[in-house]
């Protein structure tokens, strides 16, 4: 267990509980379904940060996203620029999951997923698009809460406490397999 550098949470503790048993169709749902909420916890997930420069209609543009360093599966991060140090802080948590994505795999599921993010603006006509991905040598760390419910079998809810959303099914399934290995 080592000090990480995590970017600062927008969601305490007594927030994501708020946020757990707001009212509304979700929260009815995993009480009902999945039983009663059991607890909650924080945990870290590190990310890779990169600058990535395009070009489209040429105007060249340059911006920071963050890949997750586990598998690549959770949304991306975009950032105006490199975190900076007064946007992170210093922690030391048993609740963090161990980088495992080989660079270069990381480096292709970005680039999909920046191809997606352009397409998503609009950009459909681009031909032959040309990414630079530049990798920033220090890693983040992003906080979630994760919220157990159940009482044989624990299933969990996942807010991102950066975003201060709740995530889905994909997220869920990404924590669950992480806690049973």
């Amino acid at each position: 267990m080592g000090s990480i550098q995590v970017l600062k949470p927008n969601v305490d503790r007594n927030a994501a509980l708020r946020a757990f048993a707001a009212p509304g169709f979700s929260s009815l749902y995993w009480r009902a379904r999945r039983a009663p909420l059991q607890r909650i916890a924080d945990v870290y997930v590190p990310y890779r940060v990169y600058r990535v420069s395009y070009e489209v209609r040429s105007s060249v543009y340059s911006r920071t996203f963050a890949l997750d360093a586990v598998e690549g599966s959770l949304d991306i991060f975009a950032f105006p620029h490199v975190p900076r140090p007064d946007e992170l802080v210093t922690i030391n948590s048993r609740n963090q999951l161990p980088p495992s994505l080989e660079p270069s795999r990381a480096a292709a599921l970005l680039y999909e997923k920046v191809l997606r993010v352009i397409f998503q603006q609009g950009f459909f006509k681009l031909k032959e698009p040309k990414l630079q991905l530049f990798p920033e040598p220090n890693e983040v760390h992003v906080p979630y809460w994760l919220a157990f419910y159940g009482r044989r079998t624990l299933r969990c809810r996942v807010l991102d406490a950066v975003r201060r959303r709740m995530e889905g099914a994909k997220a869920s399934a990404f924590f669950e397999q992480w806690l049973a290995a």
